[in-house]
């Protein structure tokens, strides 16, 4: 299993920011890691993101485990459990009004160590998400 994550507190309320994650069409006036995103971020749904990591290629991602405003997972694998990879948001209110946001991916499954190889370390890139997300947020979304 691998995994990559980020945490940040924000000045914002959990319903501020969950406004701003599941509004697909804003992504790339907000995000500096996200080329494009395509598709409507709800329960059920697939969405298309095209990121700076790897802006050849599309993955489309399933939306699952909604539970607005707190957390979501986008997903993608193969079949039979071969490889996933699962990316969760989560939002924590603190008691002054400020959120704490954390993103997590992990990377599980037969064939992870030898696909892990060729994915580049995303630290970096979870952390500017995190750190566009807390800037639009509290600038009013």
């Amino acid at each position: 299993m691998t995994e990559y994550a980020a945490s940040i507190t924000i000045e914002a309320p959990p319903e501020r920011i969950w406004d701003i994650l599941t509004d697909a069409t804003a992504y790339p006036t907000w995000n500096s890691t996200i080329i494009s995103l395509d598709g409507s971020i709800a329960e059920g749904e697939t969405i298309a993101l095209v990121s700076t990591l790897n802006p050849k290629r599309t993955f489309e991602l399933s939306v699952s485990d909604v539970r607005a405003p707190m957390s979501m997972a986008w997903s993608d694998g193969m079949p039979l459990g071969l490889f996933s990879g699962v990316r969760t948001f989560t939002l924590e209110p603190r008691g002054d009004r400020s959120t704490e946001f954390s993103m997590r991916e992990v990377y599980s499954g037969l064939l992870t160590p030898l696909i892990t190889k060729s994915i580049p370390d995303m630290t970096e890139s979870f952390e500017a998400f995190a750190a566009d997300l807390k800037a639009t947020a509290e600038a009013g979304g």
